[in-house]
């Protein structure tokens, strides 16, 4: 079964709102983690809204690597 970009996108963005709950919890010395993760999603959301899908596969990939 092939997944789309359309299916799994929301899903590695649920995935690290997930994360950022986790750093957030570990508090201090969570912060670089959290900010960091935060930068990407922002920038996933970003490239949502604007239906850039070249952005959404760069920021798509960033977001896979995200643990």
């Amino acid at each position: 079964m092939t997944t789309t970009l359309a299916d799994a996108y929301p899903q590695e963005q649920a995935r690290l709102r997930e994360l950022l709950d986790a750093y957030r919890e570990i508090g201090p010395a969570g912060a670089f983690g959290h900010a960091a993760i935060s930068d990407v999603l922002r920038r996933a959301d970003e490239a949502a809204a604007q239906q850039d899908v070249v952005a959404m596969l760069r920021v798509f990939q960033e977001m896979k690597e995200c643990q």
